[in-house]
């Protein structure tokens, strides 16, 4: 008689990496929509099946063993690859239609979506996409883990193994208050006074693309990392408190509207940023991909 055989299922594995994800089993649960016992239980009944401790569990800490450390990334995997089954029917039918995942960044999403998403809508009705705005190196990581099915980022970026559609560059522009700079029609980084540079701060891609383009080793000491988004920082140089650097989709799109803030393109080699659609390799949706990334292209400013 055959011996029966018990696998984990994919809620359990769902269960798993949520918590490992978020570090606590309430938060966990709410990312699951499922009760806190629920998913307690589920893990519980995942330990049982294969024999062993995953978590540690205390108070206040939820602590991994070093083979639960090993399961969860075993887990993503098993997770992803069962995404990807949904991806290959979807592939076959229609295309850009069902669900699908995208991450955006901060300095993209409040600018160029507006644009877009009406014409999806109208275009391609049957395409559910749900939007997540994050920095990069998050939005990576999702991909990465299985989180989101492609990233609308800026380049040049170090998102791992993942197919690129480049889709148009976006200028650097310098802003500031009107009457503080020379109105010329644009501006040098050696005009720019690196004690009162206000810079996005860590985490946005903006300020290293912008830095890498001044070339100037310098600002990176002196520059005030602490603008928590592009309208943050148009407000601070509205009331006097320095200059900032602007992509040019987001002057376009009238960040500075009703402000007394000028902006002018930065006059230096790679004063510029690319726009690009990546997703993992070999996904089996590459064409709803490229497809997207014909549309997000159209909508350059």
């Amino acid at each position: 008689m055959a011996q029966t055989t018990y696998l984990p299922t994919l809620k359990q594995l769902q269960y798993l990496v949520a918590l490992k994800d978020h570090g606590h089993f309430g938060r966990a649960a709410e990312s699951c929509y499922v009760t806190q016992s629920t998913l307690s239980a589920g893990i519980r009944e995942l330990e049982t099946l294969i024999g062993v401790v995953l978590v540690e569990r205390t108070r206040r800490v939820v602590r991994f063993t070093p083979l639960g450390e090993r399961i969860v990334d075993k887990a993503r995997r098993v997770l992803r690859e069962a995404d990807e089954l949904g991806d290959l029917a979807r592939a076959a039918g229609r295309p850009l239609s069902g669900e699908m995942r995208m991450s955006v960044i901060p300095t993209i999403a409040p600018f160029l979506l507006p644009r877009i998403l009406p014409k999806l809508r109208r275009d391609y009705p049957d395409l559910k996409l749900y939007l997540r705005e994050e920095t990069s190196g998050q939005a990576c990581e999702g991909l990465h883990h299985g989180r989101t099915d492609c990233v609308l980022l800026a380049l040049p970026y170090a998102c791992g193994d993942v197919e690129t559609a480049p889709l148009f560059d976006d200028r650097l522009f310098v802003a500031y208050r009107e009457g503080e700079m020379d109105p010329s029609a644009s501006i040098r980084p050696a005009e720019i006074d690196e004690t009162r540079l206000l810079m996005l701060e860590d985490g946005h891609c903006l300020k290293e693309h912008a830095l890498a383009a001044c070339n100037r080793p310098e600002m990176r000491a002196e520059a005030t990392m602490m603008g928590t988004s592009l309208h943050t920082m148009v407000q601070m140089v509205d009331n006097g408190l320095g200059v900032t650097m602007l992509p040019e989709m987001a002057v376009d799109s009238g960040i500075l509207d009703h402000t007394q803030v000028a902006a002018r393109p930065l006059e230096a080699d790679n004063a510029s940023r690319r726009i690009a659609l990546v997703w993992r390799k070999a996904s089996p949706r590459e064409r709803d991909f490229r497809l997207l990334a014909d549309v997000l292209a159209e909508a350059r400013p």
